[in-house]
C-alpha cells in the first residue's frame, strides 16, 4: 500500500500543499498558490523537473486545488500513478474535542465548524481547504491534524485560567496551545538524536519563527505551553505582542476610543517585533541591528528576555530537564537568539559551545560535552509529520 499523502495546508487567500512519502519524510513535491481570489494569483509549483512558476488569476480555493492538480499533472509527479494513501490537512483549531487526528465526514466538518469563534482568522479557511478536497477526492480518506491536539494533555491547573467558572464551561475560555504538529515531531527527533526513550526525557522546546511559542514536554506529552486560548499569548513574535497586561485593553478603549476589532489586529498584526522595530522579518532585524538600529536591538532584546523568563520557568514545571530544544526558522538559524536566550544559566546546567552554536553538527547538539542539559538544534517538519499521522490512522 502507498505512503504518499498529500497535504494541504489552506490560509484564508492561499493555499500550500505538499506531496510526502510518510515513510522517508521525502517531498515528492510542494507549491504554494497565494492572492486567491485577487486580481493577479502566483503560483509556485517544485517538482522532479525543478519549480515553475505562474501569475494567473485564481478566483477561489476550489480554483487553486485545481491549478495544483494541473501543476502535478503539467510538471509532475503523476498523483494517479503515486496512489495517494490519504489526504491530511493542517486543522489550526480543535478546541477541546480533539487530542488525535481524525478521519474527515459531516460530523468531523460541523463541530471544526462550531470552533470557528476560537479561531477566526484560520478555521474557515481550513474548513474551506478541507470541502474543497472532499469534492475532488471523494473516494479517498481525508484526515484533519489538529494544532491544538498535542496539548490536550495538559492538566486541569496547566489550561484553567483564573477567571469566572462559567467562562471555561459556556465559551470554552482556557488555554489550548498551538504549534502541536510541530511539537510532536521535533520531540520525536529530539529523543531520536538524544539516542534516548522519549517516555523517559524531559525537554523545553522552543518553536521560533514569525509565531513563537514554548513547550515544555515530560514523557512526550505537553504539560505547559505558552500559546493560550488564541496563538496571541506568549513568546514575543513577529507580529503580535505575546504576553500583555490585559487591562491595556480597557485603557486603549477609554483612551483611544478603540474597538475590539481594533485592538485585535493591533496585537496581532502590528505588535511584536514589527512594532517595537518596524520589521519582522528576523534577518532584516539582524542587519538593522548590524547597522547600530536602537529599536532593532531592543526589539531582540526583548525578544530574548522573554524566551529567557519561559525557559526558567517551564525548567521549574519540569522539575527536571534533559534538553533544550531549538526549531522553526528563527531557533534553528540564530545562534545569536540561542546565545542571548540561554545566557547566565549555566547554574541550571546550561552549558552552550560557541563553537557549535555558530554552526551546528549533523546531531544538532550545541551544547558543550559537559553541560547538564543539553541543548540541541533540531529542524521541523509538519507536513511530515501531518502524513506520518494520515497514514497511522487510515492503516489502523
Amino acid at each position: 500500500m502507498s505512503d504518499h499523502v498529500l497535504v494541504i495546508n489552506a490560509g484564508s487567500s492561499s493555499l500550500k500543499y505538499s506531496l510526502i512519502d510518510a515513510g522517508s519524510g521525502e517531498a515528492l513535491a510542494d507549491g504554494l498558490i497565494e492572492r486567491i481570489g485577487e486580481s493577479e494569483s502566483h503560483q509556485k509549483h517544485r517538482g522532479p523537473d525543478g519549480e515553475a512558476e505562474s501569475s494567473d488569476a485564481i478566483g477561489s480555493h476550489e480554483d487553486a486545488l485545481r491549478a495544483a492538480l494541473d501543476a502535478f499533472e503539467t510538471h509532475g509527479p503523476s498523483l494517479d500513478d503515486l496512489e495517494l494513501a490519504a489526504v491530511g490537512h493542517r486543522v489550526v483549531h480543535g478546541g477541546s474535542k480533539f487530542s488525535k487526528p481524525t478521519l474527515i465526514d459531516d460530523a468531523l466538518v460541523a463541530e471544526v465548524t462550531e470552533l470557528v469563534p476560537l479561531a477566526p482568522l484560520h478555521n474557515p479557511a481550513n474548513l474551506e481547504g478541507i470541502k474543497v478536497a472532499r469534492r475532488m477526492f471523494p473516494d479517498l480518506p481525508q484526515v484533519a491534524v489538529f494544532d491544538t491536539a498535542f496539548h490536550q494533555t495538559l492538566p486541569p491547573h496547566a489550561y484553567t485560567y483564573a477567571v469566572p467558572s462559567e467562562w471555561l464551561e459556556e465559551h470554552g475560555i482556557r488555554r489550548y496551545g498551538f504549534h502541536g504538529t510541530s511539537y510532536s515531531f521535533v520531540s520525536g527527533q529530539a529523543a531520536r538524536e538524544l539516542g534516548r526513550d522519549l517516555s523517559d526525557l524531559n525537554l523545553i522546546v522552543l518553536h521560533l519563527g514569525n509565531g513563537c511559542s514554548v513547550s515544555a514536554v515530560r514523557g512526550g506529552r505537553s504539560v505547559e505551553t505558552s500559546m493560550g486560548m488564541t496563538p496571541l499569548e506568549g513568546l514575543v513574535m513577529g507580529t503580535r505582542s505575546g504576553d500583555l497586561d490585559p487591562a491595556v485593553h480597557g485603557h486603549l478603549v477609554r483612551e483611544l476610543g478603540w474597538s475590539v476589532d481594533e485592538i485585535d489586529k493591533a496585537l496581532n498584526s502590528k505588535a511584536g517585533l514589527k512594532g517595537l522595530a518596524g520589521e519582522n522579518d528576523f534577518r532584516e532585524l539582524s542587519r538593522l541591528r548590524d547597522s547600530g538600529d536602537a529599536n532593532a536591538q531592543l526589539a531582540f532584546d526583548v525578544y530574548c528576555h522573554r524566551i529567557k523568563k519561559y525557559v526558567g520557568a517551564y525548567y521549574a514545571v519540569l522539575g527536571t530537564v534533559d534538553a533544550i530544544v531549538f526549531t522553526a526558522g528563527v531557533g534553528q538559524n540564530s545562534a545569536d537568539v540561542r546565545a542571548v536566550a540561554l545566557e547566565g544559566l549555566e547554574r541550571l546546567g546550561i552549558r552552550l559551545d560557541p563553537v557549535r552554536n555558530a554552526d551546528p553538527a549533523e546531531d544538532g547538539v550545541v551544547s558543550t560535552d559537559d553541560s547538564g542539559v543539553a541543548v540541541l538544534v533540531v529542524p521541523t517538519n509538519e507536513e511530515w509529520e501531518i502524513a506520518r499521522q494520515a497514514v497511522d490512522l487510515v492503516r489502523g
